[in-house]
């Protein structure tokens, strides 16, 4: 039994001389990334296939590369991973179909057009030390970074989780904050989040050294392919914009002619009405016609 009283608590008032006032607020706002994640993403089958395909392309993957924003060079500063660029129909139309949801969750206004995609493979000590995408994106402020899973069951690596930094904004300045929060590398699952949101990969370990038991993934950036100043849907004051001007730093000085890695942009389909993912309507939500299930017939 609890030894304090079992009756209601009297309100206490905290007085100055324990809590003094202030001429001026001062806090440091820290400001998470959004995020959305999907899970059985591609379905058992395509992503056994798209595993075992990943697995099958061992000598096409190349060193994985950085670009300095400053000077604009290619380096492997603080990355070790395999990369091969990629494209697929399938992908992309899977990708156009969440798309509207995804934007949905993450407060996204903008119009997404094109993707770059890579598919990466980490293995014994793989990493991607903190960094942002800007140099995959014309525009930093309104492009998302999609990061699609595949291993072997059982997993026959270790670490390689997903960290995302906040974004800390103090004194009109926004920076990266040391907190983050972690995602794990689930099989057939997808991680979207903003583009210009500080992140990075921790380092795995491959106890066996076969490229096959490694850590897989599709990464993709989706961006309109253009700059969003002056448009309409734009971005203006908000959570995209502290983290695109936290990234600043890490945006290219000029325009990049193409990816370090070699990804080719390649056009995003509509979403087809027929398999484009649609949100649960909360309950109490007024229905559109959008929302409305046609009649029985």
């Amino acid at each position: 039994m609890s030894g304090y009283t079992m009756e209601p608590a009297m309100p206490m008032e905290i007085s100055p001389r324990v809590l003094p006032p202030s001429d001026q607020w001062s806090p440091a706002l820290a400001v998470q990334a959004p995020v959305c994640r999907f899970e059985n993403f591609l379905g058992a089958e395509r992503a056994a296939a798209l595993l075992e395909y990943a697995i099958s392309r061992e000598d096409d993957f190349t060193a994985g590369t950085v670009l300095d924003p400053l000077t604009g060079q290619v380096s492997r500063k603080g990355r070790d991973s395999l990369v091969l660029p990629v494209t697929s129909e399938v992908f992309s139309a899977h990708l156009a179909d969440c798309l509207p949801p995804v934007q949905e969750v993450l407060g996204h206004r903008s119009a997404l057009t094109r993707s770059l995609t890579v598919l990466t493979a980490h293995g014994e000590g793989g990493h991607f030390g903190i960094h942002t995408d800007a140099s995959r994106v014309r525009d930093v402020r309104t492009a998302l970074s999609a990061v699609y899973y595949l291993h072997r069951t059982p997993r026959g690596f270790g670490g390689g989780q997903l960290r995302l930094y906040d974004t800390v904004v103090h004194d009109g300045r926004a920076r990266p904050a040391e907190s983050y929060r972690t995602v794990e590398p689930e099989h057939d699952t997808i991680v979207f989040f903003p583009a210009g949101a500080f992140h990075e990969v921790v380092p795995s370990t491959c106890p066996s050294g076969r490229f096959a038991d490694q850590r897989f993934t599709l990464t993709t950036w989706i961006s309109n392919g253009e700059s969003a100043a002056g448009q309409p849907d734009g971005h203006g004051p908000g959570v995209w914009q502290w983290l695109a001007d936290a990234a600043e730093g890490t945006r290219p000085l000029h325009d990049v002619a193409q990816d370090h890695d070699g990804a080719r942009p390649v056009a995003l389909p509509p979403a087809n009405p027929d398999t484009r993912l649609r949100l649960p309507v909360p309950k109490g939500t007024p229905r559109t016609a959008e929302h409305r299930r046609p009649p029985l017939t």
